[in-house]
């Protein structure tokens, strides 16, 4: 038996397998992206190193919907190259990055339990440049940019699938009032739940991730984190490079235009002169 693989756009000049070889191949099997993000859950799930022999995890849905729309939306960006695609490969490398970086924070400060956070997606930004081919107009902006874009919009959708229509603006009131909050990627959970319960209405709003108060404190503040990601995402809040939330830019108003009123002096001079 044998199988034969190949990207026909790059086979040959005019894109498609040599005759003579496709004369020799039984049977043509044509491969697509995942046509849902349910169906790029399952597929990362199968393939990805998530199952670690180390600290026991728990894996948001959340976390893992941003994943697969990072995959989603780089396959619809017009700076990405749709000849080179993006393959399966992307989110399956972005999940083993994001469930490492949790086990490392995990380890380092000691926790029961390993819950990855929006943050780990962040940090697992090499794992998704790395599988991207950039047009000009990408390379123009280079691919951290462009990593981050399209995480920013993989959030604010998933972060939709969640809260639209959710009543939210206690929390942005609170950083508009002059709040400020740092979340680092390493920072424990219980230091960061502290500083999280400060931000009024937040921890009450969880209850759509499927997550209380009774939870551990890593899966709180995941959540929370999530909650704040998705605000930033809408530009309803701000953030800094350095995870500072605080309040987003207000928008100013278009300056008036000043009513013209004609002179008409010229006018009556003009018929004082005739």
């Amino acid at each position: 038996m044998l199988v034969f693989t190949a990207n026909p756009e790059d086979y040959t000049a005019r894109g498609k397998i040599i005759t003579p070889l496709k004369d020799r191949i039984g049977s043509e099997i044509r491969t697509h992206y995942p046509a849902t993000v349910e169906e790029g859950i399952a597929i990362t799930a199968q393939e990805a190193w998530t199952r670690r022999n180390g600290h026991p995890m728990h894996l948001p849905n959340y976390v893992q919907e941003v994943i697969e729309r990072v995959a989603f939306a780089a396959r619809e960006d017009k700076k990405i190259d749709k000849r080179s695609g993006v393959s399966q490969r992307l989110p399956i490398s972005a999940m083993e990055n994001v469930v490492s970086n949790a086990e490392r924070r995990a380890i380092r400060n000691d926790e029961k339990v390993v819950v990855p956070r929006i943050s780990d997606v962040y940090a697992a930004l090499p794992a998704i440049t790395g599988k991207l081919e950039l047009e000009y107009e990408g390379e123009m902006k280079g691919a951290d940019h462009v990593g981050r874009e399209l995480i920013r919009a993989a959030i604010a959708k998933t972060y939709d699938e969640y809260y639209t229509g959710a009543n939210v603006q206690q929390i942005v009131q609170w950083f508009d009032l002059g709040g400020e909050i740092q979340l680092s990627d390493s920072v424990p959970a219980v230091e960061a739940l502290e500083n999280l319960k400060g931000i009024q209405g937040l921890v009450d709003k969880l209850g759509p991730l499927g997550v209380t108060q009774k939870e551990s404190a890593e899966q709180q503040v995941s959540a929370a984190e999530f909650i704040l990601e998705g605000l930033y995402a809408h530009k309803r809040i701000g953030r800094s490079e350095e995870r500072v939330f605080k309040a987003g830019e207000k928008k100013q108003e278009p300056a008036r235009e000043k009513s013209f009123e004609p002179d008409e002096r010229p006018y009556r001079q003009r018929r004082q002169f005739n």
